[in-house]
């Protein structure tokens, strides 16, 4: 296994799209389509895959971490216009 860092954060991404899959087993408050499930796994492959690269590519620490921070901001204001719509976008869905 020459990648082990990689394969953990995919099967966290799996890890992380079961709640919802759970969720809307047991409670009516969750609805996700496989749309939802798609984007929302996309989203988080791509940002670990970014991740990814950055760590093998970038060796500064400084840089590093820079790096890794921006790819999460960025996840989590993409994250937050999709599920509520905080800028009004097209794409928000609201």
């Amino acid at each position: 296994m020459k990648n082990t860092r990689l394969q953990l954060m995919i099967f966290g991404i799996l890890g992380l799209l079961s709640i919802p899959l759970i969720a809307m087993q047991v409670t009516t408050e969750v609805n996700w389509s496989a749309g939802d499930f798609l984007i929302m796994g996309t989203l988080l492959l791509t940002v670990i895959l970014l991740i990814e690269f950055v760590l093998q590519k970038i060796t500064d620490t400084k840089s590093r971490i820079g790096i890794v921070a921006l790819v999460l901001v960025l996840f989590l204001l993409i994250w937050a216009e999709l599920a509520v719509g905080i800028f009004n976008s097209p794409f928000a869905g609201s």
